[in-house]
């Protein structure tokens, strides 16, 4: 949810509508795989990843931040793609854009930050 809409108190999602998104990324992850031999996201290799992981022009600076600034390695960063196209499947994206990379940022930093 964005800032404003938590601020505001606006009506959360149900469960049934979160349980739609999911299902229609689901299809669009097995639509886009059918030819390659997986079925999901996390599936991808390198070649999946640079032809499915398109990011927007903003997105792009803000990974390449992120990366000189957290210094994050090349396996993470494949992960990181991997998460942030998931996100954009969830909004019905073809395109990632900085919102996504971001979330799939804060997930690693919120999933380090338990490690410890």
């Amino acid at each position: 949810m964005k800032y404003q809409e938590l601020l505001e108190g606006s009506p959360s999602e149900r469960s049934e509508e979160i349980r739609q998104r999911v299902i229609r990324a689901r299809q669009m992850q097995l639509e886009r795989f059918r030819d390659e031999g997986i079925y999901c996201n996390t599936q991808m290799g390198p070649k999946q990843i640079k032809r499915y992981c398109k990011l927007s022009p903003g997105a792009k600076d803000l990974l390449q931040g992120a990366m000189r600034q957290l210094g994050i390695s090349a396996r993470a960063f494949d992960r990181i793609l991997k998460v942030s196209r998931t996100i954009a499947d969830l909004q019905g994206k073809e395109e990632i854009a900085e919102e996504h990379v971001l979330e799939a940022l804060n997930y690693r930093t919120l999933d380090r930050q338990s490690l410890y």
